[in-house]
C-alpha cells in the first residue's frame, strides 16, 4: 500500500475573486458578458426554491449513500491505503463520486448546511488521501495496474475523470475558500502536462470533458499551462491518436467540423470546451465552427424538449432529421451539456438564441431527468412511451444523477449576467439578486410565478442612482410582449428571441414590468421528421406538454387525434405534480378494434369510427411521477384515414 500523501507544497496562487461563479470570465477579454455569483442570487420562487431544498435535504445526502453502497467512495480509502479488497465497479467511477463534490459545492453557495459540510469534508479528505506521490489519481490503476496508466486513452477515461476533479475543485475552492481539492486537482493537472503536449506524449481523451475543465483550472489560478493543455487536446483531435471514429469525434480536426456527429455528450462537452478555448483566445476559427456545429444541432438534431442523441447505439446523434420518439435515447447528460455550452456561447455573444436553448433544454431535457422526489432518474429521455419506461435510483453508468444535481445546485448563478453596459437577465423565477456593475452596487428583485404565469416584475434598488442598460430577454417563445416602465408603456422595439436594451439613470423603486403572452402553441415538426408527419406537440411557455395515461383513464392516449380547430385551454391544477398548470381540450380518440387483431389490413376492410374525448396533458418534465401507462408528446393531428369517415359516435 502507499503511503497517505501529505499536504501538498504546491505554493498555489488563485486569481482574486468574488463568489461562486459556474463559469468564470471576470478576467477575460473576449466574453461579452460575466457571470454572477450563486451566491448573490436568492431564489424564493414556488418552482425552484422547493427543488433546491429537495435537492440539499435528499437528493445530495441519498447520492452519498449510494456512491457508499457501490464502493465509489471506498475505492478512494482502498487507494489511501485506509481499507483493504479488490476495486469496485466500473474504472470511470471516480468521476461520480467528483460531480458529487461539485454538486454540494455549489448548493453550499446556495445556502450552506452544516450537514454537507461535514459529509463533503470528509470525502474530498479521502479523495486527497488517495493521490498518488507523483500527482496521478484515478482509483482504477493503482498497485496491480499502476503500469497500464494513460496506455488507451480511448477508453479508459482517465483524462474525463481528471477533468471532473478539476471542476469540483474549482467549484469547492470557490464555494468555501479551502485550497486541500485544488491542490489534489493542480499537482494532478500538472502531472498531466508533464506526461503531454508538444515533444512530449501525443493522445486526447476519447470522452472530451478536461478541455472545459483545463480552462476553469486557468481561469481559477492563472497558470497558462492548463489553457495551452486544454489547447492540445483539441487540437489532438482528427489526427487518428485515438482511433479516428466519428462516435468519439475523432475524425476530423474540430475547427473543420460541419455537423453535430458522434456520442452525443461527447460531443457537446467538446464544444463546451472549445468555447470556453474561444472565450479565452478570441480565435475566429474557432467561433466559425461553434456556430456551424449550434446549427446543426439546433436545425436538424434537436428535439423539441431540448435533449439530444437520437440513437441508442453510441449514445449518439443520428443523420439529419432523425429524431424517433419511442426510440429517443436524449441522454439526460446530454441536455445537461446542451445547458452547459448554450451557456457559453450566450456568455461570449450576448445572443438571445442561445439562451432560448438552454432554457428549453433546462426546462424540459434536464428535469424530467429527475423524479418530483428526487431520488429517482431517467438515463434515456423518450418522447413517446407505452408504459414501461421508469426512473431507477441508480444506475451501473451513474453519470447522470450526480450530474442533474451539479446542475440544479449551481442554477442561481445562470439567472443574470453582466457587461460593461449594465444587467443581463437570463431567466425569471421570484428571487432577489444583488449585483455589482463597473464598481456600483445594484438589488434587482424579481416578482413573478413563472414559468406558469407571463407577468414579470423587476425592481431595481441602487445604492446610489446609476446610469446604465438593463438588457431584458423576450424569449423565443414568446410571440407578443410589452413592457412598461414604471406604469408607463416603453417605446421600444420587443423582438422574440432577443433582448430588450434598456438605459435610463435608474433611481432606487424603479420598476420594469414584462408582460409576455403564453398561451398554448401547438408545435409541428420538419416534414423530414417523417414520425411526426401529421402530428403536434403542445407547448405553453417554455414548457412541453405531453399526454399520459394516468390522466386520461377512459380512452388510450395513443388513440388520441387532435382536430385543427379543437380548443384548448390552460388551468393551474394545485394539487397535481406538486402543482402544475394542465392543458385540457376536445379531441377524438380512434377505434383500433376494427382491426381484430389484424396488424395488417386492406382499407375497405377497416371501418373507422372515433369518438370525442376530453383530454388533459401535463408537462413533460413531470411525466413518469405516478402509475405506469402510454405517454406520448407528438399527438396525430391530421385527417388520418381512421377519423377521415364521416361515423363519429358520441
Amino acid at each position: 500500500m502507499k503511503k497517505m500523501v501529505e499536504k501538498s507544497e504546491i505554493n498555489l496562487r488563485t486569481r482574486s475573486h468574488k463568489g461562486t461563479q459556474v463559469v468564470d470570465t471576470m478576467h477575460n477579454t473576449y466574453a461579452k458578458l460575466h457571470p454572477v455569483p450563486i451566491e448573490n442570487v436568492r431564489l424564493v420562487d414556488a418552482f425552484w426554491t422547493p427543488r433546491l431544498r429537495l435537492l440539499r435535504e435528499v437528493t445530495l445526502p441519498s447520492q452519498h449513500q449510494l456512491c457508499e453502497e457501490t464502493g465509489r467512495i471506498f475505492n478512494f480509502r482502498r487507494a489511501a491505503g485506509k481499507e483493504l479488497g479488490s476495486f469496485q465497479g466500473s474504472y470511470f467511477n471516480d468521476s461520480d463520486v467528483y460531480k458529487w463534490v461539485e454538486a454540494v459545492a455549489f448548493s453550499l453557495a446556495g445556502e450552506r448546511d452544516p450537514k454537507l459540510v461535514d459529509i463533503v469534508r470528509r470525502v474530498v479528505a479521502v479523495i486527497a488521501a488517495a493521490q498518488d506521490e507523483d500527482g496521478y489519481l484515478n482509483n482504477y490503476f493503482t498497485f496491480e495496474r499502476k503500469k497500464d496508466r494513460w496506455t488507451n486513452l480511448r477508453d479508459m477515461h482517465e483524462l474525463y475523470s481528471a477533468g471532473h476533479l478539476m471542476q469540483a475543485a474549482v467549484a469547492y475552492n470557490r464555494a468555501t475558500g479551502e485550497h486541500v481539492l485544488l491542490d489534489v486537482a493542480c499537482r494532478f493537472a500538472d502531472h498531466i502536462s508533464n506526461t503531454f503536449g508538444l515533444g512530449k506524449r501525443p493522445g486526447t481523451c476519447g470522452h472530451p470533458e478536461i478541455e472545459m475543465a483545463l480552462v476553469e483550472l486557468y481561469r481559477a489560478t492563472g497558470r497558462e499551462v492548463y489553457l495551452n493543455l486544454a489547447r492540445f487536446f483539441l487540437d489532438q483531435r482528427g489526427r487518428g491518436v485515438i482511433g479516428g471514429r466519428v462516435v468519439l469525434i475523432d475524425h476530423k480536426p474540430f475547427r473543420e467540423l460541419s455537423e453535430v456527429v458522434g456520442h452525443a455528450v461527447r460531443s457537446l462537452y467538446l464544444n463546451a470546451g472549445a468555447a470556453d478555448i474561444y472565450l479565452e483566445t478570441g480565435e475566429k476559427a474557432l467561433w466559425e465552427a461553434l456556430e456551424r456545429l449550434w446549427r446543426s444541432m439546433t436545425e436538424r438534431k434537436m428535439y423539441v424538449t431540448g435533449g439530444v442523441g437520437a440513437r441508442y447505439e453510441g449514445e449518439a446523434f443520428g443523420v439529419d432529421y432523425e429524431l424517433p420518439n419511442s426510440r429517443a435515447y436524449a441522454e439526460t447528460c446530454a441536455a445537461i451539456a446542451n445547458v452547459m455550452w448554450n451557456w457559453r456561447m450566450l456568455l461570449a455573444s450576448g445572443k438571445g438564441r442561445f439562451a432560448d436553448i438552454m432554457e428549453l433544454a433546462l426546462y424540459n431535457g434536464v428535469l424530467s431527468g429527475i423524479a418530483l422526489d428526487g431520488r429517482y432518474y431517467f438515463y434515456v429521455n423518450p418522447l413517446a412511451d407505452s408504459g414501461g419506461h421508469r426512473r431507477q435510483t441508480w444506475f451501473s453508468t451513474a453519470c447522470c444523477p450526480p450530474n442533474i444535481a451539479r446542475l440544479l445546485a449551481s442554477l442561481p448563478g445562470y439567472f443574470y449576467s453582466i457587461s460593461n453596459a449594465g444587467v443581463w437577465v437570463h431567466l425569471y423565477a421570484q428571487s432577489t439578486a444583488q449585483l455589482e456593475v463597473n464598481g456600483k452596487s445594484l438589488t434587482l428583485i424579481q416578482h413573478t410565478d413563472y414559468p406558469w404565469v407571463g407577468e414579470v416584475e423587476m425592481i431595481l434598488q441602487p445604492e446610489n442612482e446609476i446610469s446604465l442598460s438593463v438588457y431584458i430577454r423576450i424569449p423565443g417563445w414568446c410571440r407578443k410582449a410589452e413592457l412598461q416602465l414604471n406604469g408607463k408603456p416603453l417605446e421600444t422595439r420587443v423582438q422574440p428571441g432577443h433582448y430588450v436594451k434598456v438605459h435610463r439613470l435608474w433611481r432606487a423603486g424603479d420598476k420594469v414590468q414584462l408582460s409576455l403572452s403564453i398561451p398554448v402553441e401547438r408545435m409541428v415538426c420538419h416534414p423530414y421528421v417523417s414520425e411526426n408527419n401529421d402530428r403536434v406537440a403542445l407547448k405553453r411557455g417554455p414548457l412541453v406538454y405531453c399526454v399520459e395515461q394516468v390522466d386520461n383513464p377512459d380512452f388510450d392516449v395513443r388513440s388520441l387525434v387532435l382536430p385543427a380547430d379543437a380548443s384548448l385551454e390552460a388551468e393551474w391544477a394545485p394539487d397535481l405534480l406538486n402543482g402544475v398548470t394542465v392543458i385540457h381540450g376536445e379531441a377524438l380518440s380512434v377505434d383500433v378494434d376494427t382491426f381484430k387483431g389484424y396488424l395488417y389490413r386492406r382499407v375497405e376492410e377497416v371501418s373507422p369510427s372515433s369518438r370525442r374525448v376530453r383530454f388533459t396533458a401535463v408537462p413533460y418534465y413531470a411525466w413518469a411521477n405516478r402509475e405506469p401507462g402510454p405517454m406520448n408528446v407528438w399527438i396525430r393531428s391530421s385527417a388520418h384515414t381512421l377519423v377521415s369517415q364521416p361515423h363519429v359516435s358520441r
